[in-house]
């Protein structure tokens, strides 16, 4: 999940620039939480999950890209990217504003970006954001990370998305929600900027969302097995 690029933003290479304050202000990094190949019963899919970011302490700008491409039908299901205000308020967490451009091969859709970021007790990184448009709706993110030994961690993830009205174009049902499920194990091969793992992917639909699916022919669930990277530089 993007949280921990913004931690790991004191990580990232800082932009050395006339003045030494502004070398101290200034980062930019590219995180890239999942480019990985997910194995199904009825489809593969390539998919990636990566922020790149650049500002300061006080302002970040964000490029978010998230995709799932069927290689089966050889279309993307999903193509979203998202461009991203950040300012910090509180120690953990960030308000965010910004705008959402979801373009893959069906209808397009563009909405207005309002969320929150940050850590929560026990260090479970959380993301919530609305997203305001014809069709609104709202997405829920918790992500841990366990570090088994040094090099090795385990990541469980849950998403929700909670649709708020119907948009049977693009499968959608009021208040029907899309869960997501995932348990990743990688292995720092090179410190943490690339991280090989292997893993398991769940998906489901719920209410009228599982209705639509149903209807166009397609399951309403799925399990993956995955296999990918995550890159941090």
């Amino acid at each position: 999940m993007r949280i921990g690029l913004f931690l790991a933003g004191a990580l990232a290479p800082a932009v050395f620039l006339a003045s030494p304050a502004a070398a101290e202000s200034l980062v930019w990094g590219i995180q890239v939480e999942q480019l990985e190949y997910r194995a199904g019963d009825d489809s593969d899919v390539f998919a990636w999950d990566f922020d790149a970011i650049a500002g300061t302490d006080e302002l970040k700008f964000v490029w978010r890209s998230e995709a799932e491409f069927s290689l089966d039908e050889e279309a993307f299901e999903t193509l979203e990217n998202q461009a991203r205000l950040q300012v910090p308020i509180s120690p953990f967490f960030d308000a965010v504003a910004g705008i959402r451009v979801d373009t893959p091969d069906g209808p397009d859709r563009v909405y207005g970006v309002l969320g929150l970021q940050g850590l929560a007790q026990q260090w479970f990184e959380v993301e919530a954001d609305l997203f305001v448009g014809e069709d609104p709706s709202v997405r829920f993110e918790v992500e841990y990370e366990g570090l088994i030994t040094n090099r090795i961690t385990i990541v469980p993830s849950v998403e929700v998305d909670l649709p708020f009205t119907d948009d049977e174009a693009i499968g959608a049902g009021a208040w029907g929600p899309k869960l997501e499920v995932g348990a990743r194990l990688s292995y720092d091969l090179i410190d943490r900027v690339v991280s090989p793992y292997i893993g398991v992917h769940y998906e489901r639909l719920f209410g009228k969302s599982a209705d639509f699916a149903r209807d166009d022919g397609e399951e309403d669930d799925a399990v993956f097995f995955v296999i990918g990277t995550r890159i941090l530089f």
